[in-house]
């Protein structure tokens, strides 16, 4: 089966992670945002078209007659079906936390930039951002690190405990990736601090089964999206 995959084109996003576990994984699938002609209106059609099970915003994975929406739940399907997750239950569910857990993060370092309301402009929030950004490269920063690094230093090499990259040390690959985009002040200082998550950084970014597709043009760079580098917000 060849999956649909939407997301907005021109941001990595949220869809990154999705990207990541089917790149690596060799799942084929069609990035439908991106395909010659389409338009952003276009996903906006598909997306509110007539579904039983319609998704809240992108990005969705269409699966037959399965519409899957939320970054996590398109993880915790693609770590099942195709062997990137623990074959157990309890492993799956595990690597589902963290997924989570990660998600929470990003979710925080999106609200640095836009800590009052998503629709409004970053130089209308100036203010409120620089007090929120102290705060997450203080407090919020080491305590989601601090609490990979702890598991990593249980678990080993990867996150599930084997000897094989789950869809969850992609995405901690990713979320990383992000933060050295956006505070690479504050994590030049954090770095030493926690050497398991940059480790795992590397490793993933050096996995054969990605090389390809990071050295490509369909790996998008960052800008204007959930990671946003502004100079006054960054600090060691």
């Amino acid at each position: 089966m060849t999956y649909e995959f939407w997301y907005w084109n021109g941001i990595p996003g949220r869809g990154e992670f999705v990207r990541l576990a089917l790149e690596a994984g060799g799942i084929p699938y069609r990035e439908c945002a991106r395909e010659p002609g389409v338009q952003a209106s276009d996903l906006v059609a598909d997306m509110t078209a007539d579904r039983d099970s319609p998704p809240f915003a992108p990005p969705y994975l269409v699966a037959g007659d399965m519409t899957i929406s939320q970054t996590a739940n398109i993880l915790l399907f693609l770590g099942e079906r195709h062997g990137l997750a623990p074959a157990d239950l309890a492993g799956r569910l595990w690597i589902n936390q963290i997924q989570l857990t990660i998600a929470d993060m990003v979710a925080e370092a999106h609200d640095v930039h836009h800590p009052i309301a998503s629709g409004l402009y970053y130089d209308e929030q100036k203010a409120e951002a620089l007090r929120r950004a102290g705060d997450f490269r203080g407090q919020r920063m080491p305590k989601f690190l601090g609490y990979f690094e702890r598991v990593l230093a249980r678990r080993g090499d990867w996150i599930g405990g084997g000897d094989r990259w789950t869809y969850a040390d992609l995405s901690l690959y990713h979320l990383v990736d992000g933060l050295l985009y956006a505070f690479p002040r504050r994590m030049a200082t954090l770095a030493r601090d926690y050497p398991g998550v940059m480790a795992l950084h590397a490793r993933v970014g050096g996995l054969p089964e990605l090389r390809a597709y990071l050295a490509s043009g369909r790996r998008l760079p960052w800008g204007d999206g959930i990671f946003r580098h502004y100079r006054e917000l960054d600090a060691g």
